[in-house]
């Protein structure tokens, strides 16, 4: 699958079999990820793979603060918390932000080559003082989101874009 296909074809799965996706395949995806575009080589992604303890740590914190939100964090066999550096100036911090986006989107694209489903979420708890906790952030990382990936167990179809026209505009 070349990469316009996989932009092209790559959609955002909400069900999964239950099977989790083993090291190496995280470690696939991963791999790819360091690959992403970052401005003079910072690196500033972190990814840290939930278990069941840190799983039950955010769900709790999740429902601490609303009951029953953390029922959509359990919609994949494999969850990473993808944290950006926050270090340096403030311009630093928002191209590290940036080229940490572009990291996961490499991940789900690499997802989607190898047979694979995921998406990005952002749910509210991993941006809050509880769910930094619970996922042992270090006051120098901030939070980015919530990949939720595994095998899929249907076909998603595609939905409509946006067309061109209306987000292009050139400038003389």
């Amino acid at each position: 699958m070349d990469v316009i296909e996989a932009i092209h074809t790559r959609r955002t799965h909400k069900l999964y079999e239950p099977v989790p996706l083993t090291q190496e395949e995280i470690e696939g995806l991963l791999e790819v990820a360091r690959w992403a575009p970052n401005h003079h080589l910072t690196n500033p992604w972190r990814f840290r793979v939930l278990g069941a303890e840190s799983l039950a740590r955010l769900k709790a914190a999740a429902d601490a603060q609303k009951p029953g939100s953390s029922r959509k964090l359990e919609r994949a066999p494999t969850r990473i918390v993808v944290s950006a550096m926050q270090v340096g100036d403030e311009r630093q911090v928002e191209e590290d932000r940036l080229a940490t986006a572009a990291a996961i989107y490499a991940v789900l694209l690499a997802a989607h080559s190898r047979g694979l489903a995921g998406f990005w979420s952002t749910p509210h708890v991993i941006f809050t003082p509880e769910g930094r906790a619970a996922l042992d952030l270090p006051p120098d990382e901030g939070a980015v989101g919530l990949l939720h990936l595994g095998h899929p167990s249907h076909e998603v179809p595609p939905r409509e874009r946006t067309p061109l026209a209306d987000v292009v505009t050139y400038l003389d």
